[in-house]
Formats: structure tokens, sequence, C-alpha cells
């Protein structure tokens, strides 16, 4: 027991590397499946609405400051890339200078946001973000002269590196190109985490005013929060917009995406770098990968129907992602991977609760 003890922490702690590792070998495990099995083309959005996850998960798992409006930052993300990239605007730069583009314009988006709002707390800033988001996908429908309207901006240009072409018919070259981007935003997300900076974060979500007597300067902190995590989720929306060829319309980037998003961190485990990517898995693959196949095994086998929306399985999504949720609340709050510090708070709340609500103990 005590080998055990002391094997499974270090393995823990490394667990986002071990995810990511499993995810590089999938490829090949692919090879050895037939066809209708093979699952890593799939994947590729796992990747990006991971990156997202990431964003998110720095302004409301790390800082504790509730955001329903990362669908807004990926939608500047998304249409940044595209302007940045297409053919028909004078930039026309690469995916290697368009990116960097993406999350700078990311993370000043994040500032503008945060700075008339970085004081409010709970239900106030969550009902702002949201309407952040609702103003960014309006805006983008009414400037069709820049964003084409509901149209959205195509085709992009296919991302180089050293002289190769990502092409849409070869999927695995993508595949590990946003993998090693999303190892880059891990590694760059835990060293946040253990930084002097993650470490003021920890603080203002646990106690703000007990950080701020003790000298901290919770606004600027949440401000940089908001910029970092702005900044990846711009980054995954420059991911998508590669990776479709097409910024999207402005309603792809609706209010389901931040929910989608809120879900991931939830359900993975708030203020867990290695939850958030079990998270997407969980979430987006639940999507991505069950519902598709369940799909075309229905319709092979003729069990689908037009008329009838109960038979197709898409129409399910939202009430699985609703109820996930619920039966995480309900039965694994902290997540399926949750941070250290998250679980350990969690359980001295829930010691504390029945002796309040019990009275005096004797």
């Amino acid at each position: 027991m005590g080998a055990r003890g002391g094997i499974w922490p270090a393995v823990y702690a490394r667990m986002h590397w071990i995810l990511l590792g499993l995810a590089a070998l999938l490829p090949a495990v692919d090879l050895l499946l037939p066809p209708e099995f093979r699952l890593a083309d799939l994947v590729r959005p796992i990747f990006i609405f991971a990156v997202l996850g990431m964003g998110l998960n720095i302004v409301t798992g790390f800082t504790g400051l509730l955001n329903l409006g990362v669908a807004a930052f990926m939608a500047i993300g998304a249409y940044t890339y595209a302007i940045a990239t297409c053919d028909i605007y004078p930039f026309q730069l690469g995916f290697w200078t368009a990116l960097p583009l993406t999350i700078a314009v990311g993370a000043a988006a994040g500032i503008i946001l945060g700075l008339p709002t970085i004081r409010l707390k709970g239900d106030y800033l969550a009902i702002v973000t949201m309407g952040f988001g609702e103003m960014v996908q309006d805006s983008l429908k009414n400037l069709d002269v820049i964003t084409k309207g509901t149209q959205g901006i195509n085709p992009l240009p296919s991302p180089t590196l050293f002289g190769y072409v990502f092409k849409p018919e070869t999927p695995l070259p993508w595949y590990y190109l946003f993998l090693a981007l999303l190892a880059v935003v891990v590694l760059l997300t835990r060293n946040l985490e253990r930084s002097r900076i993650g470490r003021t974060w920890a603080s203002i979500r646990e106690d703000e005013l007990a950080a701020t007597c003790m000298g901290i300067n919770s606004m600027k902190a949440k401000l940089l929060a908001f910029a970092i995590g702005a900044s990846f989720c711009s980054m995954a929306g420059g991911l998508w917009g590669a990776y479709l060829g097409s910024s999207g319309e402005p309603g792809n980037y609706d209010f389901q995406i931040s929910i989608i998003a809120l879900c991931i961190v939830i359900v993975g485990g708030m203020g867990s770098v290695s939850g958030v990517l079990l998270g997407a898995f969980v979430m987006i693959g639940f999507n991505a990968i069950l519902l598709t196949k369940l799909t075309a095994f229905l319709a092979q086998h003729g069990w689908t129907s037009s008329d009838n929306v109960f038979t197709s399985p898409s129409n399910w999504k939202y009430m699985m992602f609703g109820l996930a949720l619920i039966l995480m609340m309900r039965f694994k709050p902290e997540g399926l991977l949750p941070s250290r510090r998250v679980k350990a708070e969690l359980h001295e709340y829930d010691k504390d609760v029945p002796r309040q609500a019990g009275g005096a103990t004797t």
C-alpha cells in the first residue's frame, strides 16, 4: 500500500502528459482497426475545444470568475485569423504569423472586457460576459462589409510547415499539428499554475478579501487572468478557422459554445489541467465520435427517420450534456480528475456543513 500510495500521486501529477501521450499513440492504434472503427480523424475537434477549455479554466478554475462569454473570444479569434489569412483581404499572412496575431487580439479583447467588469462577482459577472458574447455575435453579423455577415469568410489557406502544405484530404498531419499546439498550451498553463501568479489566482478564488489584505492587487491579477484566458480562447478560434478552412458564420459561436466549454471544465475538474483534457475528450468525444458513429450505425440499419426527431442521436446531445452536469454535481462535484487543491476545499466544506446544520455539538 505504501508503494502504491507513493506512485499514484506522481502519476496523478503527470496525468496531463499521460493523456497527451495516449493521444499521440492513437493514430498508430487506428491502423490496426477496421476503417469504420478508426477515431483519429474525429479527435481533431477535441484538441481545439481542449484549448478553449484551458482558457476558461484559467478564468473560472484558477481565479474563480464565472465567465459565460468564451464563445465571443473564440469568434474573435476565428474572424481575426480569417481576415489575416484570406486572400480577399490585403494582409494575406501565413498560419504561423496569423496565429500569434490572433492570440494578441484575443488578449486585447479580454482586457477590454475586463476593465469595466473586473469588480463584478458571481452572477453579475456571468450575466455581463454572457451579454458580451451576444454583442460580439450580433456585431459580426452586422459588420458584413468586413466580416461578410452570415456567409462567413472563406476559403482560408492551409497552414504550411517547412514547405509542407497541410491538405484537407490528409488528416494525420493536422492531427499532430493540433496535438503539438495543445501540448504547448498545457505546458504554459501548468507553468502558470505553479508560478507566483498562479498562487495569486488561487488565493483570490479562495478568499479575495483575505488576499487583498495580504497585499495582493486582485484587480490586476484578475485582469491578467481575463487576458490570458481570452488569448487561449482566441487561439482555439483561430485553429477552428484553420480546421474548417472558413471562419464559419457568427451563429456558430453562440451561447451553446460557452456552455460546452463550461461543461468541459466542470466535468473534468475545476482548476485541473488534466481534468480539462479529460473533460474535452468526454464531452466533445461524445458529440464528435460517439454520436457520429451511432448515427451512421442507425442509418446503416434503417433505424433513423427524418420525420421522427427521437431517432436522430444528434438531437439528444444537449439533454445528455445537461444530464452529465446534474450527475457530476450530485455524485462527483470536484470533477473526474480534480485539482488537489479544489478537492481539499470541497472536502473541508463537506466536513463543515453537518456541523453548521446541526448547531453546537457536544
